[in-house]
């Protein structure tokens, strides 16, 4: 109860604050997504009925009809990742990750720098795929079973976590952010990457961020004693080799058609490739799920979508976007790279005290506004920035559920991680804006 007062108070306080500066609607509504946020990281409800709580909101307070918030919940986008976390319930139930984590796992040194490496790339090529939180509470054991040494498991577990966080961009469905970027594009009919557009745009960002981030990591650590386990990789079974080329010939149907894409001017629809790929996880003899399985999908993350495309919507509709775009307007003068910069500095530090879903929900419709006003394809690239900056927080525990993971196993202190994490922020926004500004101006 302690925290929904909190909550309410903070929800009190920015309604206050925001009627010096804006309407009583656009108050409402900055008040209404500062509780929404409050009580998000307090937990103080579960997440699935906080995602909720717009469809009572906002037509409450006179913010959105019921009928323009309920849709959100509903997007097609949305079956994009259900059909993706089939196919990873599918893997985890039979136990291929494990075969996958191995497998990576054993191309590298046993050495503080080479386990580093393994953790942050494992965990960030898995990311792709599976949730990150999944993810990261897969690979903390092995993080934390390596070494004794408390110095070497504190940056074994921020190269598993950041290296979640890392991967997570990879491919559309590797977290929230981009699905909602996604999403938003879709319904303001703007050009929407393939899956394998998607992949090799944000492939550059990946490479450079793992390459730098690990290196980081191990300074000071290079010649600490690291405890010799062997990663054994395990032999495939009839199941995990029949579910392995299935996953096989999905990874070869998206690069061909973007391909498909490219020459042809012609695409399949990726949301039923996926879906269709997940419903064949209920057939008999070809799949491995029950409807039984389905417990485990995180219906709680899709009423986080349906909440953070709602938000979207309603500070489009209300105007507020345009409003609190038309107060940053100085952004629109300034020179393209520096305002990749100044973007994705604004996006990666206010997501260190907010969830990066919740976010991108409020940051992607601000800088739509910046959009309307450019060319196209440098309209989308800022669109793009500010999704994965919101991906790229790396001080605290509250920015992503990787960190909040991490520093659940009571060996890093906050302090550590933000010291640490300062610098990997401005890393990651100086990658970011110029891969933006060099390499994907060219490939958009």
């Amino acid at each position: 109860m302690r925290g929904i007062i909190i909550a309410l108070l903070i929800g009190l306080l920015f309604f206050g604050l925001s009627l010096w500066a804006f309407t009583l609607q656009h108050s409402l509504l900055i008040a209404l997504i500062a509780f929404l946020v409050a009580l998000w990281t307090s937990e103080a409800l579960p997440l699935g009925a906080v995602s909720l709580l717009p469809i009572v909101l906002f037509p409450v307070f006179g913010i959105l009809d019921v009928n323009e918030v309920t849709p959100n919940y509903s997007k097609s986008i949305i079956f994009l990742f259900l059909g993706g976390f089939m196919l990873a319930i599918a893997l985890e139930k039979i136990d291929l990750h494990k075969y996958f984590s191995a497998k990576l796992l054993s191309f590298f040194p046993k050495t503080p720098r080479g386990i580093i490496y393994a953790l942050a790339i494992t965990s960030a090529l898995l990311s792709g795929i599976l949730s990150n939180t999944t993810v990261t509470l897969m690979l903390m054991p092995i993080a934390l079973f390596l070494s004794e040494n408390v110095r070497l498991k504190v940056r074994f577990l921020l190269g598993t976590a950041y290296g979640a966080s890392i991967g997570g961009v990879l491919t559309p469905i590797g977290t929230p952010p981009n699905l909602i970027l996604l999403g938003f594009l879709e319904e303001h009919n703007l050009p929407v990457l393939a899956f394998g557009e998607w992949m090799y745009m944000m492939a550059p960002v990946v490479i450079a961020m793992l390459l730098i981030i690990p290196w980081l990591l191990a300074l000071g650590v290079e010649n600490e004693s690291v405890t010799d386990v062997q990663q054994d990789v395990p032999e495939l079974n009839s199941e995990q080799r029949r579910l392995y080329w299935i996953i096989g010939i999905l990874a070869s149907m998206l690069i061909a058609n973007t391909f498909l894409k490219q020459i042809a001017g012609f695409s399949l629809d990726e949301k039923l490739v996926l879906l269709g790929f997940g419903l064949l996880m209920f057939v008999p003899r070809i799949g491995f799920l029950e409807w039984e399985d389905t417990r485990n999908l995180p219906y709680e993350i899709i009423f986080l979508f349906g909440a953070g495309f709602s938000i979207a919507a309603a500070f489009t509709n209300t105007g507020l976007a345009a409003e609190i775009a038309n107060k940053l307007s100085f952004i629109s003068s300034i020179p393209l790279f520096w305002m990749f910069v100044s973007v994705a500095l604004f996006v990666t530090f206010s997501t260190e005290v907010t969830s990066n879903t919740a976010l991108t929900s409020i940051a992607i419709p601000i800088f739509y506004e910046f959009a309307k006003v450019m060319p196209q394809s440098e309209g989308t690239l800022l669109l793009m920035v500010a999704t994965v900056a919101a991906s790229y927080a790396f001080m605290l525990p509250i920015a992503t559920p990787p960190n909040a993971i991490v520093m659940s196993s009571r060996v890093i202190r906050i302090k550590e991680m933000a010291g640490i994490g300062l610098k990997l922020n401005l890393i990651g926004v100086t990658v970011l804006s110029v891969i933006a500004y060099t390499i994907w101006r060219l490939l958009l």
